[in-house]
């Protein structure tokens, strides 16, 4: 865990140093990687909701997790800092919608134990956040 903080501290610092760098692949981001993650874990709870929920909550969930990492990529790829920045944005977005739809499905008792996708989301949010304030700094 420490390890991991470390390296992601210090994988912005090198950015905001480099003014110029630019990560060759959106999958090197660990936002990105964790938001892969997430989308793992929250397929896995998907499958613990009743049927009648398949074209609803169900739905709804599934693209607004797969919304987190497809929006960190295809902003990693635009051409401006500003744009990915905005992506950034679009995703925090995603992430604050599956949290919601999550505890709705807790309260719903379609499933029972979500600490672990929540904790998932405040990171990811962290590291979006993290990544924002890096960019902004380097256009600055």
């Amino acid at each position: 865990m420490v390890y991991g903080l470390w390296f992601m501290v210090y994988g912005l610092w090198f950015m905001v140093e480099n003014k110029g760098f630019k990560m060759s692949d959106y999958k090197d981001l660990n936002v990105w990687k964790e938001s892969m993650d997430l989308v793992e874990n929250v397929y896995r709870l998907l499958k613990l909701f009743p049927k009648e929920e398949i074209y609803a909550l169900t739905d709804q969930l599934k693209r607004a997790v797969v919304s987190v990492p497809s929006n960190i990529a295809e902003g990693q790829n635009r051409n401006t800092d500003k744009e990915f920045v905005q992506f950034l944005y679009i995703a925090l977005g995603s992430a604050s919608e599956v949290e919601t739809q999550l505890l709705i499905a807790k309260r719903l008792s379609y499933i029972q134990n979500i600490d672990n996708e929540i904790n998932q989301i405040t990171k990811i949010r962290k590291m979006t956040n993290a990544l924002i304030n890096s960019i902004r700094r380097k256009t600055n």
